[in-house]
């Protein structure tokens, strides 16, 4: 689709300002819901909230959880963070009716910043299931191959990745027309909405977000599949059947926490594409809102209280929050029998 040539020519003052004012529409077709669908995105956000920072803050004091599992949680806790905080704010606003407004601007920063979160945590999901393919395969090797210079290796190569794969998307946004059409029907902004907007060719757009959905998210998954293929091989052939329980359990609460955070947002990307006219907007809209509260809501259910360490950790502090500080009596003092 090529530009209209009865539109004005763009001057450079309006390629820097960008077209203005977008307003957020929340989900159409179901705005006499709003109030209502916003109580389960808040309880959930808050839940995100206390739990991703709980679990960030335990890691980060307790010198017993500096071993690389735990501080790949810390990332997972982190990544989950931004996700959230980045996008669910601004949706509970659109839908309290407070202001459905936001800059052109602000509508790149949400969406370069929301889609480096999501890029990073499919980074880190993967490391997580690499490590736990080490730790369950290779357990010999477990100590030389994952240490914590590894795991910040990790965490710049996520921050990085994510950067890198939306870097192009911000600029083909920046360099499209946008001719009048301000409504985003939407809770947030994504990059092919913001894209549909435009008067000009978003045929780059298209092709670079299927290539980049492509070479992130569904190539983490089939890597985390083929991970965790080998894991259940290598768990058939423990000789406990104890042992076998607990790994398959925990393989599948992970299985199951993965599989909600890769479902919508695949959906959400390939919908934008494939999927514009047998898709209802409301039911893409309200996956994608699903896709950045309710995973980070119950990663830290998941792997964090599932995890021994962390578990008793947390039930330690809520002893210590419900029954107050204890106080130190000093050695209890021998018997005059034990003497």
């Amino acid at each position: 689709m090529g530009l209209d040539p009865t539109l004005p020519a763009l001057n450079q003052t309006w390629l820097s300002s960008g077209p203005g004012t977008f307003v957020l529409l929340g989900v159409p077709g179901m705005e006499a819901l709003h109030a209502w669908l916003s109580v389960p995105v808040c309880l959930l956000y808050m839940a995100a909230l206390v739990g991703n920072a709980l679990l960030l803050g335990l890691v980060a004091a307790d010198q017993a959880l500096r071993r690389p599992m735990y501080q790949l949680l810390g990332l997972l806790a982190a990544a989950d963070l931004v996700l959230a905080t980045s996008t669910v704010p601004k949706a509970l606003a659109v839908l309290w009716g407070l202001s459905g407004e936001i800059s052109f601007q602000a509508c790149l920063a949400q969406l370069f910043v929301a889609h480096v979160a999501f890029i990073a945590e499919s980074s880190v999901l993967l490391a997580m299931a690499v490590d736990r393919y080490v730790a369950i395969c290779q357990p010999l090797r477990y100590a030389a191959l994952l240490t914590q210079r590894v795991v910040g290796i990790v965490a710049v190569a996520a921050v990085t990745r994510g950067a890198c794969v939306m870097a192009p998307p911000v600029v083909l946004l920046r360099r499209l027309p946008y001719c009048g059409q301000r409504a985003l029907p939407h809770t947030y902004c994504e990059h092919m909405g913001v894209a549909r907007l435009a008067c000009g060719d978003t045929r780059p757009n298209v092709w670079y977000g299927l290539a980049s959905t492509l070479l992130t998210p569904v190539l983490d998954l089939g890597l985390i599949g083929a991970s965790y293929a080998l894991i259940l091989r290598a768990v058939c052939h423990l000789p406990s059947h104890g042992a076998r329980r607990k790994a398959l359990g925990t393989c599948g609460a992970h299985a199951s926490v993965i599989t909600l955070f890769y479902t919508p947002a695949l959906f959400s990307f390939l919908a934008h594409r494939f999927g514009r006219h047998t898709v209802p907007s409301h039911v893409h809209i309200l996956l994608a809102n699903l896709y950045v509260v309710v995973p980070p809501a119950l990663n830290p259910v998941v792997y964090g209280v599932r995890t021994q360490q962390i578990a008793q950790r947390v039930r330690r502090l809520f002893r210590l929050c419900w029954a107050g500080p204890v106080r130190d009596v000093g050695p209890a003092r021998a018997s005059p029998r034990n003497k």
